[in-house]
């Protein structure tokens, strides 16, 4: 029977098989040499994936790369059934002498991630139609409160979710970026943002997220699955 699992599970059942959790989903990266060949990838994978692919599987293939997400669209949650898949795809892609890495520490641009928009707000049932209409989002699947995240119902654009203000924030950014990286690629985005003339401003909730701000004071959050639960 299938079912939704904790993010504790979810990172453990598929760390070595180079898949890592990141925000309700698990995704993978593989490095290719063509298109064909990433097409080809993708083809296969969706094969073993069989009937469970279209409520599960997400592929963007690339000439250089193809990256896969596995998530439950029917719970926006990682389940049983993600980690099945997860391991089928990783078999399908070592039979082609190919492997699914996070790309963690390689020559890769960067790792597997989600990008997030956080919007401060006073009022953010007053706000929130505005941006799902301005961006043609969506509510997220089970969360369709008047203060609850807004998803791109293509999967294209970043998800954007809205912090409480309890009074008005003038001459300080109220939109940041939040990027959910790999927990075991924390620490060297971090170490090269901070390299690239970044500063930290807070650690408090680490390993939850980090908060760091550019030489304006312009704020990005580095933020990961560990240190949310309890």
């Amino acid at each position: 029977m299938e079912q939704v699992l904790s993010r504790q599970e979810a990172s453990d059942a598929v760390q070595e098989s180079g898949w890592r959790f990141l925000l309700g989903s698990l995704r993978t990266s593989v490095p290719v040499e063509s298109l064909a060949q990433s097409i080809g990838l993708a083809a296969d994978a969706v094969e073993a994936c069989g009937d469970d692919a279209d409520g599960h599987l997400r592929v963007d293939a690339r000439p250089d790369r193809v990256v896969f997400t596995l998530q439950s669209v029917e719970c926006a949650a990682v389940t049983t059934t993600d980690v099945e898949l997860a391991l089928r795809i990783t078999a399908v892609a070592e039979k082609s002498g190919l492997h699914t890495e996070p790309e963690i520490g390689t020559e890769a641009p960067r790792s597997v991630q989600v990008l997030e928009i956080a919007i401060d707000a006073l009022d953010i049932a007053g706000i929130r139609p505005f941006w799902k209409a301005v961006l043609g989002y969506a509510d997220e699947v089970g969360r369709e409160g008047p203060e609850d995240p807004l998803v791109d119902p293509v999967g294209q654009g970043p998800a954007i979710w809205f912090q409480q203000m309890e009074q008005p924030r003038p001459q300080r950014n109220r939109i940041h970026f939040d990027v959910c990286v790999p927990h075991d690629e924390a620490t060297r985005r971090i170490e090269t943002a901070l390299a690239a003339g970044g500063r930290l401003v807070s650690a408090t909730r680490a390993p939850a997220f980090w908060v760091l701000a550019d030489l304006e004071g312009n704020e990005a959050c580095v933020t990961t699955w560990q240190g949310r639960d309890g």
